[in-house]
């Protein structure tokens, strides 16, 4: 495959399997991630008023806001922030579609089942960052902000990614006791903040072999062709 088809791929993976992995650990209960913490926080405060506003409209909605602080963070605009946002709105559709393919975000009655969703739901999240990090096209907003502050800057990616993780979880702790909606948060976020860097960081390395294992044997392909 040609790069730009990997590209895609990448982002494809990434746009679906995200949103899969966050429905996961909204079901196991044990709290989201430090990055999908907040959005589905302000979701269950704000349902009791406004019904029809659901997690996949929060995710969207607070995905412009981390892009409005990446353009503040950097003292930029790129027409790609603009189509984050749109990625960010597709992004929050998916969720939507996977709850209904799931049954709803009511969390799983079994402890095991609740465990495994949780730990699954991780680590898909992970694998999904990783592929975004190895495509051109347009990010989700938690992505674009990482990368864009270490390529402005000039940090280290993954140092960023985990500085990033920490901030969050500080603004979903209080966002919760803001809201008092303490179901966004729990000993899985706390988890995740500082397991998530070093977790994409792995499956980005294994990611990378498979792709270049892919192209030398598309290279040697072609040379024996010749």
């Amino acid at each position: 495959m040609n790069k730009k088809t990997v590209n895609i791929i990448n982002w494809v993976l990434a746009v679906v399997l995200c949103p899969f992995g966050i429905c996961l650990c909204t079901k196991a209960s044990f709290g989201l991630s430090m990055i999908a913490a907040p959005p589905y926080i302000i979701h269950c405060f704000v349902r009791e008023m406004l019904p029809w506003y659901t997690q996949g409209t929060s995710e969207y909605i607070w995905q412009t806001f981390i892009i409005i602080i990446t353009c503040l963070a950097t003292r930029r605009f790129s027409p790609k922030f603009l189509l984050s946002f749109l990625t960010g709105i597709l992004t929050g559709l998916v969720i939507d579609l996977w709850f209904l393919v799931l049954g709803g975000n009511g969390a799983y009655e079994s402890m095991a089942v609740r465990i495994a969703a949780f730990v699954f739901g991780s680590v898909i999240i992970s694998i999904a960052i990783a592929f975004v990090f190895r495509t051109s096209l347009p990010p989700q907003a938690y992505e674009l902000i990482v990368s864009e502050i270490a390529d402005r800057y000039g940090f280290h990616k993954g140092k960023t990614k985990l500085v990033n993780d920490i901030i969050m979880l500080v603004i979903s702790v209080l966002l919760a006791l803001l809201t008092h909606a303490w179901s966004g948060v729990g000993v899985g976020t706390v988890i995740v903040t500082f397991a998530n860097a070093p977790m994409i960081n792995f499956f980005g390395k294994i990611i990378d072999k498979v792709e270049k294992n892919n192209a030398d044997a598309e290279t040697r392909k072609l040379n024996s062709e010749k």
